[in-house]
């Protein structure tokens, strides 16, 4: 077996579940849009905001939560701005989202340098660290995969059955699920499809956002330019693979997260291949994952149909 032993493995899941964390925020985030009937593309460009005034407000703070509240803050704010463009303007959704993108990556840019000016070294923080549950950390293999983690990863997946409940079990959750699949019956039966639309919306910025927080504040101690690479599109991804289920989702960002884990520990034990390739893991996947599963999938009826009050 060489390298690959059981420490090997534990290493592996353990490091899966926490690179899986900031997808997971983003995908259960876009359930909720995308349930509504909103398709946000601009995930990517809210998780890099989210990363950036995230960084900001703990540099500036010394409070790492404060900065994770700024992330959800700055998220929610994206999230506002989506449905402002999508449901009130009824612009074209998948421009809208790759918009926003653009608009993220250049301000996030130009702040960043106006802040803290070029540097060789970039400005780092102490990050959040790693807590141990007391009393579970220790047991041999299930307490490093399960109870060492970040308290945002704890949160990433207690927001998995939250989500499930508030979607499939609440009077909300239905008038979501109706929303996403007819808003004009919803209309009729006297729900407000663009309350509910905005709403979601916002929910999937502010958490888009926080996954974005979670790159800076807890697996890098500093922000840098694209610190999202590409996690946006693998939530979104996430959430077609997982059919726009939070339980399924979780799975998705596993599976992605662990691609991500096996190309940096394939790295680190030397395997003689150009460390590109190891990087393409993650996206090949992504790629695979949706070619094969588009004529399983069913979308929101609704999805990326603007609805005015009036016309069918």
């Amino acid at each position: 077996m060489g390298h690959f032993d059981l420490t090997f493995f534990v290493g592996l899941i353990t490091t899966a579940i926490r690179l899986a964390t900031p997808i997971l925020f983003a995908a259960v985030g876009e359930i909720f849009a995308e349930r509504s009937g909103v398709l946000n593309l601009g995930i990517e460009g809210t998780m890099l905001m989210g990363a950036f005034v995230g960084f900001v407000t703990a540099f500036g703070s010394g409070s790492l939560w404060l900065g994770v509240g700024a992330a959800a803050l700055v998220g929610a704010m994206m999230g506002l701005l989506m449905a402002f463009l999508t449901v009130t303007l009824r612009t074209r959704q998948e421009i809208s989202g790759i918009a926003i993108n653009l608009f993220s990556a250049g301000l996030t840019f130009a702040l960043f340098r106006l802040i803290f000016g070029t540097r060789s070294v970039p400005p780092h923080i102490k990050a959040f660290g790693i807590i141990r549950v007391w009393g579970l950390a220790d047991i041999p293999v299930v307490g490093p995969i399960l109870f060492q983690h970040y308290a945002l990863t704890y949160i990433a997946i207690a927001l998995v059955p939250i989500a499930y409940y508030v979607i499939f079990k609440t009077s909300w959750g239905l008038k979501v699920r109706v929303v996403g699949e007819n808003p004009v019956a919803g209309d009729t039966a006297g729900i407000n499809v663009y309350a509910v639309r905005y709403a979601c919306v916002i929910i999937g910025g502010t958490l888009a956002a926080i996954g974005g927080s979670f790159l800076s504040l807890a697996q890098f101690n500093m922000f840098l330019d694209q610190i999202s690479n590409g996690r946006g599109f693998i939530a979104i991804a996430v959430t077609i693979f997982g059919n726009w289920q939070p339980v399924r989702a979780l799975w998705g960002a596993l599976l992605f997260g662990g691609a991500d884990a096996l190309q940096l520990r394939l790295q680190a034990i030397g395997f003689k291949i150009p460390y590109q390739f190891f990087l393409m893991i993650p996206y090949v996947l992504t790629i695979v994952a949706l070619a094969g599963l588009s004529k399983r999938v069913r979308a929101p009826a609704a999805l990326i149909v603007p609805y005015k009050r009036g016309e069918r």
